[in-house]
Protein backbone atom coordinates (compact mmCIF):
# COMPACT_ATOMS: atom_id res chain seq x y z
CA UNK A 1 0.00 0.00 0.00
CA UNK A 2 1.00 3.71 -0.45
CA UNK A 3 2.35 5.61 2.19
CA UNK A 4 1.04 9.19 3.08
CA UNK A 5 3.18 12.17 4.08
CA UNK A 6 2.11 11.28 7.51
CA UNK A 7 3.55 7.77 7.32
CA UNK A 8 -0.02 5.51 7.77
CA UNK A 9 -0.95 3.33 5.07
CA UNK A 10 -4.31 3.64 3.43
CA UNK A 11 -5.33 0.50 6.01
CA UNK A 12 -4.36 2.53 9.07
CA UNK A 13 -6.32 5.52 7.99
CA UNK A 14 -9.39 3.63 7.48
CA UNK A 15 -9.37 0.56 9.56
CA UNK A 16 -10.51 2.48 12.66
CA UNK A 17 -13.37 3.66 10.59
CA UNK A 18 -14.14 0.40 9.11
CA UNK A 19 -13.71 -1.17 12.66
CA UNK A 20 -16.43 1.34 14.45
CA UNK A 21 -19.00 0.54 11.42
CA UNK A 22 -18.30 -3.11 11.97
CA UNK A 23 -18.99 -3.01 15.74
CA UNK A 24 -22.37 -1.14 14.53
CA UNK A 25 -23.49 -3.85 12.29
CA UNK A 26 -22.68 -6.44 14.43
CA UNK A 27 -25.19 -4.75 16.92
CA UNK A 28 -27.62 -4.30 13.96
CA UNK A 29 -28.56 -8.19 13.89
CA UNK A 30 -29.42 -8.34 17.43
CA UNK A 31 -31.29 -4.91 17.05
CA UNK A 32 -32.99 -6.03 14.34
CA UNK A 33 -34.21 -9.03 16.12
CA UNK A 34 -35.20 -7.02 19.64
CA UNK A 35 -37.15 -4.73 17.14
CA UNK A 36 -39.17 -7.54 15.32
CA UNK A 37 -39.82 -9.06 19.00
CA UNK A 38 -39.93 -6.56 21.80
CA UNK A 39 -37.69 -8.93 23.52
CA UNK A 40 -34.64 -8.02 25.23
CA UNK A 41 -31.83 -9.42 22.43
CA UNK A 42 -29.66 -6.09 22.83
CA UNK A 43 -27.84 -5.25 26.57
CA UNK A 44 -25.06 -3.25 28.06
CA UNK A 45 -22.52 -6.46 27.94
CA UNK A 46 -23.11 -7.23 23.90
CA UNK A 47 -21.24 -3.29 22.95
CA UNK A 48 -17.90 -4.32 24.62
CA UNK A 49 -18.31 -7.79 23.20
CA UNK A 50 -18.74 -5.81 19.04
CA UNK A 51 -16.13 -3.80 19.96
CA UNK A 52 -13.64 -6.67 20.67
CA UNK A 53 -14.80 -8.86 17.79
CA UNK A 54 -14.58 -5.47 15.75
CA UNK A 55 -10.84 -4.56 16.85
CA UNK A 56 -9.10 -7.40 18.15
CA UNK A 57 -7.69 -9.24 15.50
CA UNK A 58 -6.60 -12.28 17.71
CA UNK A 59 -7.13 -15.75 18.68
CA UNK A 60 -8.75 -14.38 21.87
CA UNK A 61 -11.55 -13.46 19.76
CA UNK A 62 -12.78 -17.12 19.47
CA UNK A 63 -16.30 -18.10 19.93
CA UNK A 64 -15.56 -20.82 22.72
CA UNK A 65 -14.48 -17.84 24.22
CA UNK A 66 -17.14 -15.25 23.67
CA UNK A 67 -19.99 -17.48 23.99
CA UNK A 68 -18.58 -19.85 26.46
CA UNK A 69 -17.25 -16.71 28.75
CA UNK A 70 -20.77 -15.13 28.69
CA UNK A 71 -22.62 -18.22 29.06
CA UNK A 72 -20.80 -18.84 32.44
CA UNK A 73 -21.49 -15.06 33.24
CA UNK A 74 -25.11 -16.14 32.63
CA UNK A 75 -24.57 -19.34 34.69
CA UNK A 76 -23.07 -17.12 37.49
CA UNK A 77 -25.68 -14.20 37.59
CA UNK A 78 -28.62 -16.86 37.65
CA UNK A 79 -27.05 -18.64 40.68
CA UNK A 80 -25.93 -15.87 42.80
CA UNK A 81 -29.07 -13.89 41.91
CA UNK A 82 -31.80 -16.50 42.40
CA UNK A 83 -29.66 -17.56 45.67
CA UNK A 84 -29.21 -14.22 46.99
CA UNK A 85 -31.48 -11.49 45.52
CA UNK A 86 -34.58 -13.04 43.92
CA UNK A 87 -37.23 -10.89 43.39
CA UNK A 88 -35.01 -7.58 43.75
CA UNK A 89 -33.21 -5.19 41.25
CA UNK A 90 -31.02 -2.77 41.80
CA UNK A 91 -33.00 -0.20 39.61
CA UNK A 92 -35.64 0.31 42.45
CA UNK A 93 -34.79 2.13 45.11
CA UNK A 94 -33.19 0.54 48.32
CA UNK A 95 -32.83 2.59 51.39
CA UNK A 96 -28.86 2.80 52.65
CA UNK A 97 -28.26 0.24 54.65
CA UNK A 98 -30.97 -2.22 53.79
CA UNK A 99 -30.88 -5.91 53.97
CA UNK A 100 -32.35 -5.60 50.08
CA UNK A 101 -29.41 -3.70 49.05
CA UNK A 102 -27.27 -5.82 50.85
CA UNK A 103 -28.20 -8.71 49.12
CA UNK A 104 -28.26 -7.31 45.38
CA UNK A 105 -24.55 -6.14 46.31
CA UNK A 106 -23.58 -10.12 47.44
CA UNK A 107 -25.65 -10.82 44.47
CA UNK A 108 -23.10 -8.87 41.64
CA UNK A 109 -19.67 -9.73 43.65
CA UNK A 110 -20.17 -13.69 43.73
CA UNK A 111 -21.76 -13.59 40.35
CA UNK A 112 -18.22 -11.73 39.37
CA UNK A 113 -16.42 -13.98 41.74
CA UNK A 114 -18.06 -17.37 40.11
CA UNK A 115 -17.66 -16.07 36.56
CA UNK A 116 -14.31 -15.12 36.80
CA UNK A 117 -13.46 -18.76 38.74
CA UNK A 118 -15.65 -20.16 35.83
CA UNK A 119 -13.80 -18.40 33.08
CA UNK A 120 -10.72 -18.97 34.32
CA UNK A 121 -10.64 -22.91 34.58
CA UNK A 122 -12.22 -22.95 31.72
CA UNK A 123 -9.87 -21.09 29.41
CA UNK A 124 -13.08 -18.47 28.01
CA UNK A 125 -11.99 -15.77 29.35
CA UNK A 126 -13.93 -12.72 27.89
CA UNK A 127 -14.13 -9.75 30.11
CA UNK A 128 -17.35 -8.55 29.15
CA UNK A 129 -18.61 -11.38 30.36
CA UNK A 130 -18.33 -10.01 33.86
CA UNK A 131 -20.99 -6.92 32.66
CA UNK A 132 -23.63 -9.58 31.77
CA UNK A 133 -22.91 -11.88 35.06
CA UNK A 134 -23.77 -8.14 36.47
CA UNK A 135 -26.99 -7.52 34.82
CA UNK A 136 -28.42 -10.63 35.14
CA UNK A 137 -27.49 -11.17 39.04
CA UNK A 138 -28.31 -7.51 39.71
CA UNK A 139 -32.21 -8.65 38.71
CA UNK A 140 -31.99 -6.82 35.15
CA UNK A 141 -32.35 -9.97 33.20
CA UNK A 142 -32.63 -12.41 35.81
CA UNK A 143 -35.63 -14.52 34.66
CA UNK A 144 -34.92 -18.07 32.70
CA UNK A 145 -36.23 -16.70 29.85
CA UNK A 146 -34.25 -13.46 29.64
CA UNK A 147 -31.16 -15.20 30.43
CA UNK A 148 -31.93 -17.39 27.43
CA UNK A 149 -32.37 -13.89 25.01
CA UNK A 150 -28.39 -12.98 26.29
CA UNK A 151 -27.36 -16.76 24.95
CA UNK A 152 -29.34 -16.30 21.55
CA UNK A 153 -28.25 -12.74 21.14
CA UNK A 154 -23.95 -13.58 21.84
CA UNK A 155 -24.04 -16.59 19.66
CA UNK A 156 -26.18 -14.61 16.89
CA UNK A 157 -22.95 -11.88 17.63
CA UNK A 158 -20.60 -14.06 17.16
CA UNK A 159 -22.35 -15.53 14.12
CA UNK A 160 -22.64 -12.31 12.39
CA UNK A 161 -19.08 -11.84 13.20
CA UNK A 162 -18.07 -14.78 11.62
CA UNK A 163 -19.27 -13.51 8.43
CA UNK A 164 -18.39 -10.28 8.37
CA UNK A 165 -15.11 -10.59 9.22
CA UNK A 166 -14.14 -11.94 5.85
CA UNK A 167 -16.12 -8.92 4.00
CA UNK A 168 -14.66 -6.44 6.10
CA UNK A 169 -10.97 -7.97 5.99
CA UNK A 170 -11.58 -8.06 1.73
CA UNK A 171 -12.72 -4.24 1.85
CA UNK A 172 -9.42 -3.04 3.90
CA UNK A 173 -6.92 -5.31 2.55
Amino acid sequence: MQESSFGWSAFERTRPLVDAGYAGVLLVVTGALAWVTGEAFVFPSLGPTAYLLATVHTELQTGRRVIGGHLIGVLAGLLAYHTIAGGLSIVAAHPSYSGAQFRLIASGVVSVVLTTAGMRTTGTEHAPACATTLIVSLGLLSAPEEAGFIAVSVCLLYLAHLGGKRAVDALVD
